[in-house]
Order: C-alpha cells, then sequence, then structure tokens
C-alpha cells in the first residue's frame, strides 16, 4: 500500500488531522517548557512547612494519650497472662507429678489385692468340697462365682456338686453369662 492509496478519498480529512496532531504536539512542547521555568528551584534548606491547626494538635495529641493508656493496658494483660500462664504449667507438672503417684500406688493395691485374691482362691481349693460348698453357698451368688471362675475345674466342680441346685444354678448362669457381652473381633 503506498500513500496514495490509504489516504484516497479523504485527503482533506487527512491534511486536518494532521494539523491538529501537530498544533497538540506543539502545545504540549510548550507546556512543558512553562512548568519547568516555574518550578521552585531545588535548595539545601530544608522546606518549612505550615503549622497545623490547633484542633488537629490538640485530637492527635489527645489520640495519643489514649493510645498509650490502651498500650499500658495491653502490657499489663500480657503480664498477668504470663503470670498465669506459669501458675498452669505449675499446676500441670504437680498433677502429672500426681496421676504418676497414684498411678503407682494403684498398681501396688490391685498387686496386693490380686495377690490376697490368688491366695484366698488357694485356700478355697484345699478345702475339702463340702466344707467349701457351705461358704460359697452363704456368699453372694456374684461373689462365690468370681472365686469359681478362678479356680482349677476340678476343685469348681467338686463345690458346686456339694451345694444345693439353686444356688448352684445360680453360680453356673453368672459364670455362663460373665463374658457374654464381651467383644468377639
Amino acid at each position: 500500500m503506498t500513500g496514495r492509496t490509504l489516504f484516497r478519498g479523504k485527503g482533506p480529512l487527512a491534511v486536518i488531522a494532521l494539523l491538529l496532531a501537530a498544533s497538540g504536539a506543539l502545545r504540549i512542547g510548550l507546556g512543558i517548557g512553562e512548568a519547568v521555568a516555574n518550578a521552585p528551584a531545588l535548595s539545601s534548606e530544608p522546606m518549612v512547612c505550615p503549622a497545623p491547626p490547633m484542633a488537629v494538635v490538640e485530637a492527635l495529641s489527645e489520640r495519643e494519650k489514649k493510645v498509650r493508656v490502651q498500650e499500658a493496658a495491653i502490657a499489663n494483660r500480657m503480664a498477668a497472662l504470663a503470670l498465669a500462664n506459669k501458675a498452669i504449667d505449675g499446676r500441670l507438672a504437680a498433677l502429672n507429678t500426681a496421676t504418676q503417684e497414684l498411678s503407682k500406688t494403684i498398681a501396688l493395691a490391685d498387686g496386693a489385692a490380686e495377690n490376697d485374691l490368688s491366695r484366698l482362691t488357694s485356700v478355697y481349693e484345699a478345702m475339702k468340697p463340702k466344707e467349701a460348698a457351705a461358704l460359697f453357698a452363704a456368699m453372694s451368688p456374684d461373689f462365690a462365682a468370681g472365686f469359681l471362675a478362678r479356680m482349677k475345674p476340678e476343685a469348681a466342680a467338686g463345690i458346686l456338686g456339694s451345694m444345693p441346685a439353686d444356688k448352684a444354678y445360680a453360680m453356673s448362669v453368672i459364670l455362663a453369662g460373665r463374658n457374654a457381652r464381651a467383644p468377639t473381633e
């Protein structure tokens, strides 16, 4: 495309557009020179700002006082929280120590109770079945069933066989149902 085919039929409009563009460029160029001429000269002295209005100064100083009061309150809260955290940490440490000591005491008590039950079970196993049956018949069925479950099957059978049928049946039901609700999986 040549310049002639681009402006064909648009001759006067194209000339006017070019003249307007040139006029704008000249105005911009002249405006820059004037702006540079009116710019303040840079000096080594600091610029002096006018004093702000008194209402603004008073409002800012009042706000600064409020901020200082809030900062002091926050500092006091932080100090109180730090003390509370120390106290909580101390109590948690004491609680952990007490828990460990309690666990040891419970383990000792459980061990002592287990030793007592084992010894008593051995005594009942060593007794004659008729004598042990008389004792077991006097016990509550749950309590007696606990001992029977710990005994060797032969000794438990001898005691159950020497007991009245209704008492032996009650203890058998308790023994049979002790693990009925235990999970299978």
